[in-house]
């Protein structure tokens, strides 16, 4: 059997080995596959991961639950702020943890500019390395005003840590929801002219349909969650199937496809994009002031002026910056639908400062593993539509 480290291993006929990656434009990271050929056509496809290994769930067990959350941020960078939402509702259903409505709904709308800001990059790169550039130009002043968005909320555009264990670092600016409803008018004209650019673009056609198909019992069998999986034919949301945020009391629908190929998958995200819209949108109408983090100060930091004029304060911002949060002894997994779907985090406590244990649920490593499945007997142009329909993110998959 022909090993796909050894380049130099006898090969049959007129077979070949390439890589594909790690270093690459069209890898969209450090992502190798290592291809044996048989001319054009992909006999075999493995893929090789770890270049961006960081030991981010080792490094969690050294600090404490706060300090985790500028490590989640590093996990899909193209969505940080669902890595660090999905990470502080785990630790808050460890805790019971009940937030203010106002940070609930502020955690909702910056989630859904998350997922709408990773839509528009995985499409308009994916259109790139296909060949179609001006999509992605069409896109990419969106996603700069949901960085602007992010930058005026947390002062970060990309590595935003805006959660916290029991609410937000802060609340939003006034210029936020001015700037936030006149961005939903704005990316939907934007969806529009992208779907008028490729929907029934024929070239785009050639190119996407029929690529990477899958049914939806291999889906399932493969682990696929979020667009993915949808593209397939199941309607799968865990903000349907098991709502968090008070995802329940909103109005949206869940986008399904019927092959799972590359046209469907970018099918449903053009869909995805709209109904976050809807979603914000229902979630600015509803946004009242009030806090955004909880008041409890064995939880959450005490206000500076408080801290500079009380001692109680003092002492509860000593305990908690030294001793940490007063976590109970047990275990959790709590699951939210991220960009690329399922992102889990399961926390083991035994009391400490510490977790125990931190394992990530990152949705694209089952996703990424059919990738030989997906694209063997197709010809290597195929390989980087299905590629970037994958939307693969390194700092997600390696961790």
């Amino acid at each position: 059997m022909l090993n796909a480290h050894t380049p130099t291993a006898a090969l049959d006929g007129d077979r070949m080995i390439i890589n594909l990656g790690p270093s690459h434009p069209i890898t969209h990271g450090t992502l190798r596959i290592i291809l044996e050929l048989e001319g054009e056509f992909i006999q075999r496809a493995t893929p090789e991961i770890g270049y961006l290994h960081r030991g981010v769930e080792k490094l969690g067990e050294n600090l404490s639950y706060q300090q985790f959350i500028p490590l989640t941020d590093r996990l899909n960078y193209c969505s940080s702020m669902q890595n660090n939402v999905g990470y502080v509702e785990a630790v808050e259903k460890l805790l019971a943890l009940k937030i203010p409505r106002r940070a609930q709904l502020l955690r909702v709308i910056v989630s859904e500019l998350a997922r709408i800001g990773d839509h528009l990059v995985c499409i308009g790169i994916n259109a790139v390395d296909i060949g179609a550039f001006t999509a992605f130009l069409y896109l990419f002043k969106q996603r700069e005003t949901i960085y602007d968005l992010f930058e005026m909320s947390s002062g970060q555009r990309l590595h935003t840590s805006f959660t916290r264990i029991g609410g937000l670092m802060r609340d939003v600016p006034p210029e936020f929801v001015p700037l936030c409803g006149r961005f939903l008018g704005e990316c939907e004209a934007a969806v529009d002219e992208m779907e008028a650019l490729l929907t029934r673009n024929p070239i785009w056609h050639d190119r996407t349909r029929g690529v990477g198909a899958m049914s939806v019992e291999e889906a399932v069998n493969w682990g696929y969650t979020g667009p993915c999986l949808r593209a397939s034919g199941l309607a799968q949301d865990l903000r349907k199937a098991q709502p968090y945020l008070g995802y329940d009391e909103f109005d949206f629908d869940i986008p399904v496809g019927t092959t799972g190929d590359v046209f469907d998958r970018y099918l449903v995200r053009a869909e995805e994009m709209r109904q976050s819209l809807r979603i914000i949108r229902q979630a600015l109408d509803r946004l009242e002031p009030g806090p955004v983090i909880v008041d409890d100060y064995k939880v959450a930091l005490p206000p500076k002026e408080k801290v500079y004029t009380r001692m109680e304060s003092l002492i509860h911002h000593f305990k908690l910056v030294m001793h940490g949060i007063e976590m109970p002894v047990g275990e959790v997994y709590s699951a939210t639908e991220a960009a690329n779907g399922e992102l889990g985090f399961y926390i083991v406590s035994d009391g400490g400062k510490s977790p125990y244990r931190i394992r990530v649920r990152p949705p694209c490593l089952p996703i990424f593993s059919s990738f030989d499945l997906k694209v063997k007997g197709r010809l290597i142009a195929d390989a980087v539509a299905e590629l970037g329909a994958m939307n693969i993110i390194a700092g997600e998959l390696d961790r």
